[in-house]
């Protein structure tokens, strides 16, 4: 269904409480590392980062599809949840009705419809980008839950270098891959010359 004028903007009000609803979805590997992960709203925010920072090395792309692509890309999981490498195996969602339900009868319905087809048929340098993005950003949070102690963070890290690195798409997201095993989650603070004891009362 395309735009309601019946409805107007009741649907599009709608729209923007399943929005805010979006960060109580869990994203489900919670499940094997015991610990608090991003919630899927979370996931989007930082997915938004990683994409813009990665089509800007890769240059000559739309960045404002990135962002709205990058908004999109998971926003099915509102109506039919996540699943992690495991119970994919058990589990059949239909993405597609998902996003249609979501975006029915709203102003946005045939703008993200479109993008989100795009996103899922990975052909255009766009919907590329942002699934590198979506990669890179279980690394990140691998990295920052390894920081913490978890074991089990560096436990995958041999199987997602072997089924999910070869797998990117672009050579900006293999640098930041390979980058992130060798970074400090705490150097933006640590290392930050304007900190307490860089440039404050602590300086010595």
């Amino acid at each position: 269904m395309r735009y309601n004028k019946i409805m107007g903007i009741a649907r599009d009000i709608e729209l923007l409480y399943e929005v805010s609803a979006f960060r109580n979805v869990e994203r489900v590997w919670k499940q094997f590392l015991g610990t608090e992960v991003a919630n899927n709203a979370e996931h989007t925010f930082r997915v938004i980062w990683i994409a813009l920072t990665l089509g800007k090395y890769e240059g000559k792309v739309n960045l404002e599809k990135i962002i709205k692509m990058a908004l999109i890309h998971d926003f099915e999981e509102s109506r039919c949840g996540d699943v992690h490498y495991l119970s994919r195996q058990y589990t059949k969602r239909d993405k597609k009705m998902a996003i249609e339900d979501i975006f029915e009868g709203t102003i946005l319905h045939d703008e993200f419809i479109k993008i989100f087809d795009e996103y899922e048929k990975r052909k255009t340098k766009e919907s590329k980008i942002v699934k590198d993005a979506d990669n890179l950003d279980v690394q990140i949070e691998l990295s920052e839950i390894a920081n913490k102690g978890n074991k089990l963070s560096a436990t995958w890290k041999k199987h997602r270098d072997k089924y999910v690195y070869p797998k990117l798409f672009t050579k900006s997201a293999r640098k930041f891959w390979q980058a992130f095993y060798k970074s400090n989650p705490h150097d933006w603070h640590l290392k930050s010359p304007r900190n307490r004891f860089n440039a404050g009362d602590w300086k010595r």
